[in-house]
């Protein structure tokens, strides 16, 4: 379905606009672009969707708003990522359509088959490693939870946290079908060849599995 999700961050960005990285990552072969915008105001967010969906429909990639179902409706995004505290998948569901994509972070296999049953069209398990862009994210779930996510589900695994060019490659080997990064391309100063960099590593292990 995807390979590379890259969520973006103002800071780690270095204050390139939401739009912008997204521009560059999809240039660079991410298949997904998700926004995640904490603390800013409903407008920006909205202005930033709206800009990232056209960008989107030009490289024909998926565009998912982070927690904002609101967001998610009014800029016409692929769909909507959530988290285990945000409002349950068959909820979003019913406000979404069958027609958009729905995501569901997890940590474990049991949260894993909920989401699905709950109508998830993937999941993203994590944190992977250890990392210090989302601190309040479970920690270090580690490649085994990878694994088992794998085997509880039929619907796509993405892994999620502390993933750069040293590991990549080991989450697509534990079961990942792709992976969700933020600061291996939106920190770096060439955003696409870093999109592209990693996409290309992961490509070259899932023929062979």
């Amino acid at each position: 379905m995807f390979e590379l999700c890259v969520i973006t961050d103002r800071v780690l960005s270095g204050g390139r606009s939401e739009s912008e990285v997204a521009g560059l990552a999809y240039s660079g072969g991410a298949d997904i672009v998700q926004l995640r915008m904490k603390g800013s105001d409903g407008k920006e967010m909205l202005e930033q969707a709206r800009e990232i969906k056209r960008l989107s429909d030009k490289y024909s990639r998926f565009f998912i708003v982070n927690d904002r179902i609101d967001i998610a409706i009014l800029s016409d995004a692929d769909g909507v990522h959530l988290g285990q505290s945000d409002v349950p998948a068959g909820c979003a569901r019913e406000l979404l359509g069958d027609d958009k994509l729905i995501g569901v972070t997890v940590h474990n296999a049991e949260e894993a088959a909920e989401a699905e049953s709950n109508g998830a069209d993937y999941v993203c398990v994590g944190s992977v490693f250890r990392t210090d862009t989302k601190r309040d994210a479970r920690q270090n779930v580690g490649l085994d939870t990878v694994f088992t996510v794998r085997e509880a589900v039929d619907i796509p695994v993405l892994a999620i946290g502390g993933i750069n060019r040293g590991n990549i490659q080991d989450v697509i080997r534990a079961g990942a079908d792709g992976a969700a990064v933020v600061s291996s391309v939106v920190s770096r100063n060439d955003i696409s060849a870093a999109a592209h960099e990693l996409r290309d590593m992961i490509l070259k292990v899932r023929p062979n599995m």
